[in-house]
């Protein structure tokens, strides 16, 4: 059904001049998807710069049956945030609500806007000497609304977990324009359904998450980072568990790299140096986190000691063939820029298949062997590409199109791969959708592997909340 004209003029009024956008061309990076897989169209874009004026602009909709697409930076990369093509919605963009309201050293938490970049709320943290730990390729685009909305993960889940696990309090915009006044920084509340959760991970679909109150914590007062060759990747998971014991449990990230990756890395970003001279089939790009930032106690030392020691002995058992310990900050992002610009050497290289997946920890390797092996037997020359986050078994098992092959030949047969990839993901007891969420581009894997008594219940909750179906239609379910 269009907008009316009256409904858009109500629509402006709620948010003024400066708050809406209604031109085609300006609209476009708001309606269209990042990797460009989906292209949509709205009647307008609103941009409210309170939860005041969001409820306002709700309220409308709810009103007069209008179609809502919550969205914050649209980094997305499962078309969640962008709006079907019919034209019939109204983009509710929350990139104006940038504000840090409150930040509670003491009490360790800052209350933020859902319009804040990623990026910036870790700076406010460190001004603080505090640390908020959610870190993503993402994250000096990305807003924390949509990190919550579709809980997001990134290198850090292994000590601190998803987005959900950040989290103490929400305020949100339900379907019918009302208020949920959730901003708790309590840690302990135990006075019925912790409704926050509903809302975290449902991407837009209940409601409009407009502002949180986030966890920090302490700042480290020493990282210390390494790059690994290890020759056999059933060496991987054992090194993990070295790690985390001989740290006592300080490993914060451990991310798994292909030969392949480190090769396209120096192929694609010139100037680009090798960590080291070894070629191996695997690296591990590790990091140590130890003390709190101003202790007396000089951790720093003691941590790289146990490092050292930590990779002596693994040279010495075969497990790891070559090694660089960053010797400084400069150093080490030099080493993380090897991970961070994966995805986008890939897309450089031509065309992938991607498959944010997740399986138990302990079956990672198994995993990433068998799906290789598959995909190799199906189509000659494919080139697969697996990394991430092994220390919570959320592997990227991507999929690069052999070189003789054309994308178009190569895409071809996306469906096939999709559906042996998640076929073996879920014979391992795993997750085809891992930290990226279901979106537009998932739900059809969502009605395939879906439990009947879960997506149910997961119906009634949305009935329950968004009767009218106002609240980012033709999403998740």
């Amino acid at each position: 059904m269009a907008i009316s004209e009256e409904t858009l003029a109500r629509l402006l009024g709620a948010v003024g001049d400066r708050g809406m956008i209604t031109d085609p061309g300006d609209m476009v990076p708001y309606v269209t998807d990042h990797r460009d897989l989906f292209e949509g169209a709205a009647a307008a874009v609103l941009r409210p710069v309170s939860t005041e004026e969001t409820a306002a602009v709700v309220t409308i909709c709810a009103e007069t049956g209008t179609s809502i697409v919550p969205q914050g930076g649209n980094t997305g990369l499962v078309g969640g945030s962008v709006p079907e093509p019919s034209g019939d919605a109204i983009v509710l963009n929350l990139g104006r609500m940038n504000k840090v309201r409150e930040l509670d050293p003491l009490n360790n938490t800052m209350t933020v806007e859902a319009g804040c970049i990623l990026a910036d709320l870790q700076t406010a943290a460190a001004d603080a000497d505090r640390l908020f730990p959610l870190s993503l390729g993402a994250e000096g685009s990305c807003m924390i609304g949509g990190n919550l909305s579709t809980n997001a993960g990134g290198v850090g889940v292994l000590k601190f977990g998803n987005a959900r696990d950040l989290v103490l309090g929400l305020e949100v915009v339900l379907p019918d324009g009302r208020v949920w006044p959730g901003l708790s920084a309590l840690r302990k509340d135990n006075t019925g359904y912790d409704l926050k959760h509903l809302f975290i991970g449902a991407e837009g679909t209940l409601g409009v998450i407009t502002a949180a109150v986030l966890k920090l914590f302490p700042r480290p007062a020493q990282v210390e980072t390494a790059f690994m060759a290890v020759p056999e990747l059933g060496n991987v998971l054992r090194l993990l568990a070295d790690a985390r014991a001989a740290s006592g449990d300080g490993v914060t990230a451990f991310e798994l790299l292909p030969r392949i990756g480190v090769e396209l890395v120096l192929k694609h970003f010139e100037g680009t140096r090798a960590p080291m001279d070894t070629v191996s089939p695997w690296y591990v790009l590790m990091e140590w986190s130890a003390g709190e930032s101003g202790a007396k106690n000089e951790p720093e030392a003691g941590l790289r000691r146990a490092l050292e020691a930590f990779l002596e002995a693994r040279f010495e058992a075969g497990m790891v063939i070559d090694a660089v310990l960053a010797s400084s900050e400069a150093q080490a992002k030099e080493l993380w820029h090897f991970r961070e610009v994966l995805p986008e050497c890939e897309t450089r290289e031509g065309a992938s298949i991607k498959h944010d997946v997740s399986v138990p920890v302990s079956k990672v390797a198994d995993f990433i062997a068998e799906g290789t092996r598959l995909l190799e037997a199906y189509i000659e020359g494919v080139r697969v590409f697996p990394f991430g986050h092994v220390g919570d078994g959320n592997i990227h098992f991507n999929v690069s199109q052999p070189v003789a092959m054309t994308k178009d030949e190569f895409h071809a047969h996306r469906r096939e791969m999709n559906r042996m990839v998640h076929d073996l993901v879920m014979a391992m007891g795993g997750s085809f959708s891992a930290e990226h969420g279901i979106g537009r581009f998932k739900k059809g894997e969502l009605a395939h592997y879906g439990e009947p008594l879960d997506l149910e219940l997961m119906r009634r909750i949305k009935a329950a909340f968004d009767p009218d179906g106002i609240m980012n239609p033709g999403k998740v379910l």
